[in-house]
């Protein structure tokens, strides 16, 4: 895929949504098979729902009590699912305006109560916030250097033994002082789950 270059803290993004596809579906869950709608003009790219099944496969499943953090949000895609398998609260950050209301509307349609949209950019969100994470999704705009950068500054946001799932359009070799517990490939999309090694 030919990614579109934006602005730090940007919505992930590729190709724009094609007209009459912009929705993704829970695949498991409290709300298994309900849709979430993102705004059609918006150029997202939700994380394919093969996926998504992998990943959760990977987290065991059911995400209860845990709180997560979907660092560049888009369709909501990742927050949603883990919403929907148990996490008490996902913080989701997105810069775009048009998509982060997007996001509320779907949180409301849900009822999704443990959902906390924050419109604004997500490594700004990093300095200035103070919580920490069982679960972080990081998945940047393509051909950007916001996921290194991320993972950069994630340590202070994250609980012990907590997991970051990172997506990308290439390879992922963890920076130290990560390691990765899992990785997958699915057409152009590379995934993998890291965790901070062991001091």
């Amino acid at each position: 895929m030919t990614a579109l270059r934006r602005k730090p803290g940007a919505s992930r993004a590729a190709h724009p949504a094609p007209q009459g596809r912009n929705r993704v579906r829970i695949i498991g869950g409290e709300w298994r098979s309900r849709l979430v709608r993102f705004p059609p003009s918006a150029e997202l790219r939700p994380t394919p729902d093969r996926v998504r099944e992998t990943l959760f496969n990977w987290l065991g499943q059911r995400l209860d009590g845990l709180e997560v953090l979907d660092l560049f949000a888009g369709s909501g895609a990742l927050a949603f699912e883990a919403l929907s398998r148990g996490a008490a609260r996902a913080v989701l950050v997105e810069r775009d305006p048009e998509v982060a209301a997007g996001l509320r509307a779907a949180a409301q349609e849900l009822d999704a109560k443990g959902a906390h949209v924050v419109q604004g950019d997500s490594l700004a969100f990093l300095t200035r916030s103070t919580d920490k994470f069982d679960v972080v999704f990081v998945d940047p705009p393509y051909a950007s250097d916001l996921a290194p950068r991320a993972l950069a500054a994630l340590a202070p946001h994250l609980k012990a033994h907590a997991r970051v799932y990172v997506e990308s359009d290439a390879p992922l070799a963890p920076p130290a002082p990560w390691h990765a517990l899992r990785e997958g490939r699915a057409g152009a999309v590379r995934y993998a789950l890291f965790e901070l090694a062991a001091p």
